[in-house]
């Protein structure tokens, strides 16, 4: 899952690299319209959050004769949704991208990629809903290879149409959300391929037969909440952008070029904090909630060392690892102090994404979703203006209100974990009663 979640992120930050030589400008647009899509696709995680919950959870209690329905009903809701949301996506870019505050430089480029990428999200609804079936099952390598083979294509697809044999198209950045679209196509491809070849299940409308609308309506309750929580972080952060996108496209860059390297400084906790997840919802399935306690408490003894210093290295290094993306003397500046920032940011986060991840996977999904809201923002958004607005610290400042979101909200939920107030609240054992 750790290599799963590099490549993953790898896609992003090769678009970010090979654009950066291509327009300074065409990265900006690109990363605008990223923010919208990754709200788009964090409304996804409604159903596919609540996939990992459930799945684990049943497998977990050996109740497997409810397994094809459930995979039928994710799937499928999860097209018709992700249907819908990229139609809203393709219609009412241009205002969404106005509200971000993007330059007139860049907002071409944005909305020719909304166009395309966004015009097709509904792929990765259904990619998202396949993966999560697969990694419950226990096949978490089949998504580095997936992500492994999209890489290539993507960063074939970008040559190609950047500097390669179809440069004379002069596409840019259109080209680029091709290959992006391209990709992900085969990824959704592959993830059904691979759910038949081992036979984990079959998809089929008649499995809904009668449709399963107490579940559904128990599904959405379980992902409503916890979606909510990254949907909410999602329009925070569209909120904290629109504050640097008024300094200007330098601190954009900057904004976009550090994002690049902290994506890798802070994929081993995301990635262990995912599999705990999985293993938590086996292990409260199976009603050995002591054990998971201890799981998850072993789990951040791990990843906490090793995240402080990769994120010490990543700053120490980043006035030189910076230079791949820019030779702009200005920005490179700005995002130094980001990066030093970020140190302390991501110890919260990986707080957060340890214990939240655990809570949900335990069905204490509600009290992650109450207490994200407050912190984000009463302490990031507020913070991030009052710091880098009001008190004239630029992009820097802002981040300095996302770190005291997350090292505050990280020590709630970490409370809430020792308090053992989660116990009890298992899917599975609701339903038996």
């Amino acid at each position: 899952m750790f290599l799963e979640t590099f490549l993953n992120i790898l896609v992003h930050n090769v678009d970010t690299l090979m654009l950066s030589h291509y327009s300074e400008n065409a990265v900006g647009a690109v990363g605008n319209a990223n923010q919208l899509m990754s709200l788009i696709i964090l409304m996804f995680g409604i159903i596919s959050t609540a996939t990992s919950v459930v799945v684990a959870q049943y497998l977990g209690a050996k109740q497997y004769d409810k397994m094809n329905m459930i995979y039928t009903l994710v799937l499928v809701v999860n097209f018709v949704f992700g249907l819908a949301l990229s139609v809203l996506v393709v219609l009412l870019k241009v205002p969404c991208m106005q509200l971000l505050q993007v330059s007139k430089e860049m907002m071409p480029d944005a909305l020719t990629y909304l166009n395309f990428v966004g015009g097709f999200l509904f792929l990765q609804a259904c990619y998202n809903v396949m993966l999560q079936i697969l990694r419950c099952n226990g096949h978490t390598k089949v998504g580095m290879y997936i992500s492994l083979i999209i890489n290539v294509i993507n960063i074939v697809g970008n040559y190609l149409f950047l500097y390669g044999p179809l440069k004379f198209l002069n596409l840019g950045v259109a080209g680029v959300a091709i290959s992006t679209v391209i990709a992900r196509v085969a990824a959704l491809v592959m993830a059904l391929v691979v759910f038949y070849r081992y036979r984990l299940g079959k998809v089929s409308l008649r499995f809904l037969n009668p449709f399963p609308g107490k579940l559904l309506a128990q599904m959405i309750k379980i992902g409503l909440p916890s979606a909510g929580e990254s949907m909410s972080y999602n329009m925070y952060q569209m909120v904290l952008l629109s504050f640097v996108n008024s300094m200007g496209n330098e601190a954009v860059n900057a904004r976009i070029y550090c994002n690049s390297l902290i994506s890798l400084a802070n994929v081993f906790s995301n990635s262990v904090a995912m599999a705990t997840q999985i293993i938590t919802g086996h292990l409260v399935g199976a009603e050995k909630e002591d054990e998971a306690y201890k799981r998850v408490w072993k789990t951040l003894r791990i990843s906490l060392p090793i995240t402080i210093g990769l994120t010490t290295i990543n700053c120490i290094i980043s006035p030189y690892s910076l230079r791949l993306f820019t030779s702009n003397e200005k920005i490179i500046q700005l995002a130094f102090w980001i990066m030093f920032v970020d140190i302390f940011l991501e110890i919260g986060r990986c707080l957060n994404m340890t214990f939240v991840c655990s809570l949900k996977a335990a069905g204490d999904y509600m009290f992650p979703l109450l207490v994200g809201l407050f912190t984000m923002w009463c302490l990031g958004a507020t913070g991030g203006y009052l710091f880098g607005i009001v008190a004239g610290l630029g992009v820097a400042g802002v981040f300095m209100g996302t770190a005291t979101d997350e090292c505050i909200r990280g020590l709630i939920v970490m409370g809430r974990w020792k308090s053992g107030k989660w116990r009890g609240k298992s899917i599975v054992k609701k339903e038996i009663n």
